[in-house]
């Protein structure tokens, strides 16, 4: 997978989580981070990003191979802004092989942009306790 199809994040949420977590689990950092709008906020990495810090960490982060599941609980959506509320799993392989298993919920905000596509503009992942 080298380009978002059309670029198009599609309006029902349910197939919006679908092409995240398939982008996502192609490992391809500069095509995910596409999907966010140019000031967004990303805090996959624990810590909030923006610009190109967000940008870097995606390409570095997803070369590793991590492998998301997510499923949308909640959706608000109101004008050009939705709100997305997801259970997600997330399998983090260490240098040594070892995968790290992290699930949570995730908020995730997104905004429809002058052109009409929809694109992330925060996410803020809240592993739960019980993760090794």
């Amino acid at each position: 997978m080298d380009n978002l199809v059309d670029s198009t994040i599609p309006d029902d949420p349910d197939l919006q989580n679908d092409l995240f977590v398939k982008v996502f689990n192609s490992g391809n950092g500069a095509l995910y981070d596409s999907m966010y709008t140019e000031d967004a906020v990303s805090n996959i990495s624990g810590t909030p990003l923006t610009g190109k810090a967000r940008t870097d960490f995606f390409v570095d982060f997803l070369a590793t191979g991590p492998r998301i599941r997510s499923k949308v609980l909640q959706t608000y959506t109101t004008a050009d802004t939705s709100l997305l509320i997801v259970d997600y799993s997330l399998d983090i392989p260490g240098p040594d092989g070892e995968m790290t298993h992290i699930n949570g919920t995730c908020t995730d905000v997104l905004v429809r942009n002058e052109e009409g596509a929809w694109r992330l503009a925060v996410d803020r992942p809240v592993p739960s306790e019980d993760h090794s």
